[in-house]
């Protein structure tokens, strides 16, 4: 079935996730604290599906990748060897009055005044974007420490542990997912961009003079990972960085970006970060960080390419990209709108609903039987709650791609159950003893 919508609305999808029990303001019943949010019962399977499709992609199905789960918490010299405590600021400005701070881009038609209050504006000065923290009792200089601001220094410190522990020959990449903290002074279009959120990078280290040839083969293959999972290639484009937006460690950078309903924004990041952390690590530490090459017999710092990107932005753009509103039939003969998310099987929350008819005592327990046969296999939901048209209206609406219905003729004629395919509302009769293999088959979970 065609999509109907050519762009969701940002009120319907954070209204869906609240009541579908996606995404939750955090703290809520607190009032809330800025630009955080919890994920429910059905957006942290979503999440979840969105990092392991990624893990599967970039680690499980290649054979020159390793994976690494670093600490949050690192030795303050990281982030001076990395660049993050001189550089990684923004210009702000604070009011003499209310004490907010703004950026001197957001300030609008006055940029003397604060727009919250009217009071009076300081001076432009330079904020630190990490957040701190302290270790041990003592709240003093000696003890701070920095939440990370990003996932990529974890590996590169750990760049010849991995070597040894794996033996792995160059070209070869290290991944990972995790947390990372950035003090942003303006957060916001919901999930987006937030003070705490969640990566999913890579750094893939290679042979000086090779990495503009893998540059571009790792910007190609994350971009097919996305429209392989059903982000239509429409909304998404690649956007290179100019030499004046590129970041001090990088050589060159793409973005690719998502056409979210406030416009054009970056999915993911694909740099070239040259061998400048490496480097870094090396004269900051005083350890050998070279790598010996055993075909050419040299000694180098290797480059990288960097991909990394947002698993919390990733599962907003699967969200908002498959949510769709259509007319569909309803009971009384007439047409109503039928909201059906078009997630991909391999991200959906819920794979498979098993519904009953109707809660007729005759037929709960086939359908309590089917249940249990399922979700042996399969991620699976029972609902017997309501006409079965509501029913199958919920599950069109968090995602279900597929439906089993258990009726009397299941238990009175045929032992078979019916499909139904959320896309195209298509039902199939299928035999019990054939069931998991049809619904598997259905699913095209290798995709």
């Amino acid at each position: 079935m065609a999509r109907t919508l050519e762009q969701a609305d940002m009120d319907a999808i954070v209204s869906l996730c609240k009541r579908r029990g996606f995404i939750f303001p955090s703290s809520e019943i607190y009032g809330g604290l800025g630009s955080t949010w919890d994920y429910g019962p059905l957006g942290v399977e979503l999440k979840r599906n969105v990092k392991d499709a990624w893990w599967q992609a970039v680690v499980h199905r290649r054979d020159d990748m390793a994976g690494l789960d670093a600490a949050i918490l690192m030795h303050p010299q990281t982030w001076v060897a990395s660049g993050h405590a001189e550089t990684f600021a923004d210009p702000l400005v604070e009011c003499k009055e209310c004490h907010q701070r703004f950026r001197p881009d957001h300030l609008g038609s006055d940029p003397t005044r604060c727009p919250s209050c009217g009071g009076s504006l300081t001076e432009p000065r330079q904020f630190n974007l990490m957040l701190k923290s302290f270790l041990g009792p003592v709240e003093d200089s000696a003890h701070q420490v920095y939440l990370r601001p990003e996932t990529a220094q974890g590996i590169f410190v750990n760049f010849q542990n991995v070597i040894i522990a794996t033996r792995r020959k160059l070209p070869f990449g290290i991944a990972q997912i995790g947390k990372a903290f950035r003090n942003e002074i303006t957060p916001g279009n919901f999930t987006f961009r937030t003070r705490e959120f969640e990566q999913m990078e890579i750094e893939f280290f290679v042979k000086p003079g090779t990495d503009e040839e893998w540059h571009q083969r790792w910007l190609k293959d994350r971009l097919q990972w996305y429209t392989n999972l059903g982000i239509r290639p429409d909304n998404l484009r690649i956007r290179q960085h100019a030499p004046d937006e590129l970041a001090h460690y990088a050589k060159g950078c793409y973005d690719i970006d998502y056409r979210f309903p406030w416009g054009w924004a970056e999915l993911e990041g694909i740099a070239n970060r040259t061998d400048f952390d490496l480097r870094q690590h090396q004269e900051h530490s005083g350890q050998d960080l070279a790598y010996f090459d055993d075909t050419s017999q040299e000694r180098y710092i290797p480059y990288v390419i960097e991909p990394s990107g947002g698993v919390d932005r990733a599962t907003l753009a699967f969200l908002i990209d498959s949510y769709d509103e259509e007319q569909a039939p309803a009971a009384d003969g007439k047409t109503e709108v039928r909201v059906v998310l078009h997630l991909h099987p391999r991200l959906a929350p819920v794979q498979v609903a098993v519904l009953p008819l109707s809660r007729n005592p005759r037929l709960v327990p086939k359908a309590r039987e089917v249940y249990d046969l399922v979700r042996r296999h399969l991620v699976c939901q029972y609902d017997d709650a309501q006409s079965i048209g509501r029913r199958y209206r919920r599950q069109d609406e968090i995602g279900t791609p597929l439906a089993v219905t258990v009726d009397f003729q299941t238990i009175e004629q045929d032992n078979a159950v019916t499909i139904r395919d959320r896309d195209t509302m298509q039902q199939v009769r299928v035999p019990m003893d054939g069931l998991v293999d049809a619904l598997i088959q259905r699913l095209q979970l290798s995709s």
